[in-house]
């Protein structure tokens, strides 16, 4: 089952003396983050008054955190985003979605389910737990299918993908 509030950074540090908070985004790039008028701390909304990308960071402004002292309360806090707020582009899904999905070969022969998912320079890599570890590549030569409605994932095994096989 989705979960509607996604984790998507984390408060690191303050900026300035208004208050504004620096985000290490989860996502594919800070600027993703630039597209919401709300966050959510701790389930609790916070409007976006205004944001900007920093390095590889988010600089933003939330309504109510006025002071230095009231945004450094909020460092290590995960920032959230709501799920109805996105737009995937056709063909993506979540990385939360993908976390307890079994995966299972090409001949239907279930090898575990995903509990992690490494964001690497070249391509996602899913972390298979079941009586081995896996450690599969997200490309299309290996991933053939994903099907969260469904909580699967197709995959194309190679020798040498079990990390603990001899």
């Amino acid at each position: 089952m989705a979960v509607n509030l996604l984790e998507t950074g984390e408060i690191v540090s303050t900026h300035g003396i208004q208050g504004e908070v620096k985000i290490l985004p989860w996502a594919d790039g800070p600027e993703f983050l630039l597209d919401f008028d709300t966050f959510y701390l701790r389930g609790k909304p916070y409007e976006v008054l205004h944001a900007r990308v920093h390095k590889t960071c988010v600089l933003a402004k939330l309504r109510g955190i006025d002071t230095p002292e009231q945004a450094t309360a909020l460092r290590g806090q995960v920032v959230c985003i709501d799920r109805s707020d996105v737009k995937l582009p056709e063909g993506t899904v979540f990385i939360a979605d993908l976390i307890g999905c079994r995966a299972i070969t090409e001949e239907g022969v279930e090898i575990g389910k995903i509990t992690e998912v490494l964001t690497m320079p070249s391509s996602d890599v899913y972390v298979i737990q079941g009586e081995h570890k896996y450690m599969i590549p997200s490309v299309k030569e290996f991933v053939k299918e994903i099907n969260v409605a469904q909580g699967y994932v197709r995959i194309h095994l190679i020798e040498g993908m079990a990390t603990d096989e001899n």
